[in-house]
């Protein structure tokens, strides 16, 4: 621990000074500065899964419905929608008075130009999310009709996030990434890679009088004390995801203030269990090396030792209080003795398995914390640390065996569970497949009535949770520290900074 915060000081001093940033751009009065804790992944909404990419969307990439943060569903580029008798129509009316950043106006057909390249990109990670759609429509420039193949009751929240972006339909053809054309408050300026991305405000967009800065530099610091160090300095104005240790301190600031709130998704490991050679290995292999894993983790000594008791423990893809999370299956007490005996039962008394983590103090922590949980059961953790658009690169790719990753969730509880687990998901990097889960998680998207949906989710838990493809650890409770003269944040369950309102005092 000495070490990490040797290195963390260090780190501080080496990265406060933003090498490569000018002064007079850094200090601008119109300018936001908001620190991410990881660099995102590709701009493209079709291709990109990181939750800090989401985060940078929301000032580059308006969608066609959001959300409130009493999670309730809203018009942006959608004013209006509706589904026919059947559930196999939905028909939305479009704002007419929306351009692109690069002068083109949005209409129906840009709509559909997008909703088919993100069902059909080979790359697109929303294909999934919109695979009940047969066929898009656009009958006049204010009317987007899809045809499903049957109803559908996650899509209107899937068209709140990535699969509900629009680009320029002229840019669908060329470099998406390098230069992203979106219809959103800001557009894009520049990228320099684990460093920075710069917007500046389109005054175009029909609704640019409520965003108040002229230009937004998203900075990517993994180092939470670094980070923290970069606020208190003033060479951030809000940072998201305050570590919880650092949280006390931070509301004792004067200078700051902290908000917080419980988001809607998970934090766990992903085990590979069959995407590649990397997944032939006790722990991929055997569903009673898993059990015995997840029995030799203390989920609240967890919490309490890595994140101040802040984060509560969790054995669900559904965060707590929520509709879905099922009384069978509670959060397991850690039990070495019985992790043991399934690990003897499987002819493997002592197993060493590969645990990816992301490069930042609190991932390395919860990395060696779980080491030592598990060596207590026999099994020998190899901890192995990369920045986060390499480990989700690699995760794709299959060269993983475990993977300490999250998902920031989603206001339908299908977003937490079916990209994840089911054949084919778009997320699901283990490569889990289990033909009676696929069939139970696909029903329930069918399912109107949430009484109905739970029974399909609750006997998809009892599967997953005997099989273990994913081993879900904790909530995160989302902290955003501020200076204390940014006002109007308005904070959302989703984690994500909606920048309309926000201003300096």
């Amino acid at each position: 621990m000495k070490l990490l915060k040797v290195l963390a000081a260090a780190s501080t001093l080496a990265l406060a000074a933003w090498p490569g940033l000018s002064p007079a751009l850094a200090q601008t009065p119109s300018t936001l500065r908001i620190g991410l804790q990881e660099d995102p992944d590709m701009l493209d909404p079709h291709k990109a899964r990181t939750f800090v990419g989401r985060i940078v969307f929301m000032g580059l990439c308006d969608r066609l419905l959001d959300i409130t943060p009493e999670l309730k569903l809203v018009p942006r580029l959608a004013t209006s929608w509706e589904f026919s008798a059947d559930g196999l129509t939905l028909t939305m009316k479009l704002r007419t008075e929306a351009k692109f950043h690069d002068g083109e106006t949005f209409n129906a057909e840009a709509a559909k130009a997008n909703l088919e390249r993100a069902m059909t990109l080979p790359e697109s990670l929303r294909k999934s999310e919109l695979a009940s759609v047969d066929k898009v429509e656009a009958p006049d420039p204010a009317t987007l009709v899809l045809k499903l193949k049957r109803p559908d009751a996650t899509l209107l929240a899937q068209l709140t996030d990535r699969a509900g972006m629009m680009l320029a339909p002229k840019s669908l053809s060329g470099d998406v990434t390098a230069r992203p054309i979106c219809s959103g408050p800001y557009k894009f300026v520049e990228r320099v890679q684990n460093d920075r991305i710069v917007l500046e405000k389109f005054k175009e967009h029909w609704e640019a009088d409520k965003y108040n800065f002229d230009r937004i530099i998203y900075r990517s610091i993994p180092d939470t004390t670094v980070r923290l160090a970069n606020l208190r300095s003033g060479e951030l104005d809000m940072l998201e995801r305050l570590a919880p240790t650092d949280v006390k301190s931070a509301k004792a600031d004067a200078s700051l203030k902290v908000t917080s709130i419980a988001n809607l998704g998970y934090q766990g490991i992903t085990i590979n269990t069959n995407n590649g050679d990397a997944a032939k290995q006790p722990m991929g292999q055997d569903k009673r090396v898993r059990q015995a894993f997840s029995l030799a983790i203390d989920r609240k000594v967890l919490s309490q030792v890595v994140f101040e008791g802040l984060y509560e423990p969790m054995n669900q893809p559904f965060n707590p209080g929520n509709f879905y999370v099922s009384a069978d299956f509670p959060v397991p007490e850690r039990d070495v003795a019985k992790a043991k005996a399934l690990l003897k039962e499987a002819g493997q008394p002592k197993v060493t398995a590969e645990l990816f983590v992301t490069n930042n103090p609190v991932d390395t922590q919860i990395g060696q914390v779980i080491q030592a949980m598990a060596q207590e059961a026999g099994i020998d953790v190899q901890l192995r640390a990369t920045e986060f658009a390499s480990q989700l690169r690699d995760q794709q790719q299959g060269k993983f065996q475990m993977s300490r990753i999250g998902w920031s969730g989603r206001i339908d509880p299908d977003g937490n569970i079916h990209p994840f687990v089911t054949t084919g998901g778009g997320q699901n990097d283990g490569k889990y497949s289990n033909p009676e889960v696929d069939r139970l998680l696909n029903q329930a998207r069918t399912v109107y009535d949430p009484a109905e949906r739970k029974k399909l989710y609750d006997a998809a838990q009892k599967i997953l949770n005997d099989e273990l493809p994913i081993i879900y650890l904790y909530n995160q409770t989302v902290f955003f520290a501020l200076r204390k003269n940014i006002d109007g944040f308005v904070i959302n369950p989703d984690g994500l900074i909606r920048l309309a309102g926000l201003k300096r005092s």
